[in-house]
């Protein structure tokens, strides 16, 4: 992504347009490339903002769901944000609803896509298995309805994080961590708008995830995109910044 990283304080993030604030939480291996598509879209009418989540920056104890719900509050702070629309990916989702239970004075709606929190199948047991390039190329792959959308370049930059030791330590640590970090008997407090985007085919988070969450959160919606797996925002973008549109322009003002 083209975008600028702008640098306040001790935070990095991309911050475009103008408008109601548009934040999204990427997830445990979300590139910025990942929302080029959604940010192109909606910069025309929101402030969209990325924090870069300090995924191998904290200390090991402060490195889970809640250690990087605390930084988003911190940026919350830093930059002034209310009344945020708040948007998350895979693990991005899981820290956006923690973040929300938290501080739901600052979110205005939330939506959910791939997110974790009830359930999720990560890269496997053995997974980050390193050095076996082949391995992690279809670990990768499994991502999307269309492996081919797992560029080499994506490819490339996942086998690059889980060959270093200290990145792949807190892989680990993060991955735990969302899986103990269950949210099933707290999502009912809820009460701002959810979106639910779900990919038909996803395998990480697959579709009962999307109806549970569904079940559990009072005020949800569920969209469904069919062959698309668990970044449809990246995988099929026209269809889920249609969607998403919908749902902010319900939610405006």
């Amino acid at each position: 992504m083209d975008y600028e990283i702008k640098y306040s304080g001790k935070y990095k993030y991309v911050e475009e347009g103008a408008g109601e604030p548009l934040v999204l939480l990427h997830g445990l291996f979300g590139a910025l490339s990942n929302f080029k598509d959604l940010v192109d879209y909606f910069k025309k009418t929101h402030l969209v903002i990325i924090p870069l989540l300090p995924l191998y920056d904290l200390t090991l104890l402060e490195t889970s769901v809640s250690g990087l719900s605390r930084f988003v509050h911190k940026f919350f702070e830093h930059r002034k944000l209310r009344n945020v629309h708040l948007l998350g990916n895979s693990l991005g989702g899981h820290v956006g609803l923690v973040f929300t239970l938290k501080h739901s004075e600052l979110v205005k709606s939330i939506t959910l896509t791939g997110s974790s929190g009830l359930f999720e199948n990560g890269m496997g047991e053995t997974y980050p298995k390193r050095g076996d390039y082949n391995y992690v190329q279809k670990k990768t792959e499994l991502t999307f309805y269309d492996p081919k959308v797992a560029t080499k370049e994506l490819v490339d930059e996942v086998f690059s994080i889980i060959n270093n030791r200290i990145k792949a330590l807190k892989i680990i640590a993060l991955a735990r961590s969302a899986i103990r970090h269950n949210l099933g008997d707290e999502l009912q407090e809820i009460t701002q708008p959810v979106c639910l985007i779900w990919g038909k085919n996803d395998t990480i988070t697959p579709p009962m995830v999307a109806e549970e969450f569904h079940r559990l959160l009072p005020t949800s919606e569920l969209h469904w995109i069919d062959k698309c797996a668990h970044a449809p925002m990246m995988e099929v973008p026209v269809e889920f910044n249609a969607i998403l549109s919908a749902f902010l322009e319900k939610h405006k003002g």
